[in-house]
Formats: structure tokens, sequence, C-alpha cells
């Protein structure tokens, strides 16, 4: 039996794609997204609506360790060891994907939307948001074996919930060059 996504994303995801984007918009920021159990389900979201496509800049869809590194330069060292589903991954994916792109600000997500090997656990996923000048910040989320439709909806869903709070705190209002004490 194949598993797919709905055709229609759920009223909630869709609205919080509007939020972010607007936000992103009215802020002029960028956003990049650096993505392999939700092999860019989250970029194409974000490509959805009409009139903010500005505020998406790129996304990479880094499914094997071997994209991770050269697309976003996660070292092979911690690909080995602690492995692509790690916090210190996706902290390494957000920040390549800042690196490589124009974005100012990056989402990542690494995880098992599915059964894995022996000792993976379904349903683990680390994400991280990367932001040029700031920190690093790390969510890990244990969805548990909803099946791999149920838990890349609900990267989304996470994944949108720390845009839209990081945007939402830099809500602050841009100074001009002239104005800039």
């Amino acid at each position: 039996m194949t598993e797919t996504l709905p055709s229609d994303m759920p009223d909630d995801i869709d609205q919080c794609v509007q939020h972010v984007l607007q936000a992103a918009c009215r802020q002029e920021i960028m956003i990049a997204t650096a993505e392999s159990c939700t092999g860019g389900l989250l970029a194409s979201l974000l490509t959805d609506i009409t009139g903010c496509s500005h505020a998406f800049e790129r996304g990479f869809v880094t499914y094997t360790n071997d994209a991770k590194n050269e697309m976003l330069g996660v070292s092979q060292h911690l690909l080995e060891d602690p492995g692509p589903v790690s916090e210190e991954v996706a902290r390494a994916m957000a920040e390549g994907a800042i690196d490589h792109s124009h974005a100012h600000l990056s989402i990542a997500i690494t995880g098992f939307a599915g059964p894995g090997g022996p000792g993976d656990e379904p349903g683990l996923v680390h994400f991280a948001m990367g932001r040029k000048g700031k920190p690093t910040r790390h969510r890990m989320k244990r969805f548990g074996d909803l099946g791999r439709g149920g838990v890349r909806l609900e990267c989304v869903r996470t994944a949108l919930s720390m845009l839209r709070a990081e945007l939402e705190g830099i809500g602050e209002p841009r100074q001009t060059m002239a104005e800039t004490p």
C-alpha cells in the first residue's frame, strides 16, 4: 500500500504558511529550507502563496548523507557520529543553508519519517533554525509511528511554528542607514 499526503493541506498548515510568508515579506526576510525526511514538502508549501515568492530564497532537499555533505557542507565526521538524525547535523544543515544561500533565516529538518534501520526510532525528528548573526536553535520531537505522511505533516507544523515564532520575535521596526545611531 502506498501512503501519500492529501492533495489539500489541513487549514491550520495553510494559515500558518500564509502568516509566515506575509511576516517575512513585511520584514524583507528571505527563507531557505534544508530538508531530509520531509523531502521538500516545506519548500513546496512556501512557494504556494501568490505574491510572496520573494520571501522564499531556496530549498535544499538533502535526503542522503552525500547530499548533506555536498550541498550544505555538513562534515562527514558528524554524519558518521552522531549520525544524520541528530542535533548536531540539524544545526549544521541550518547553518549550511544560510552559508550556501542568500537567505536570512533557515529551517532544517532531519529525522525518521517511518521505520529506519534497527534501533532507529520512528518519528524522531531534529529541527534547527539558523539566522544570520544569531545562535542556531534546536528542537527535537518524538512524533511516534504515525506513518510517513503523518510524521511529515507534523514536521511541517513544527517547522512553520518555529519560523512563525522567529518572525514574530523580530517584529521591531527596521532602521534605515540614516536612522542607525
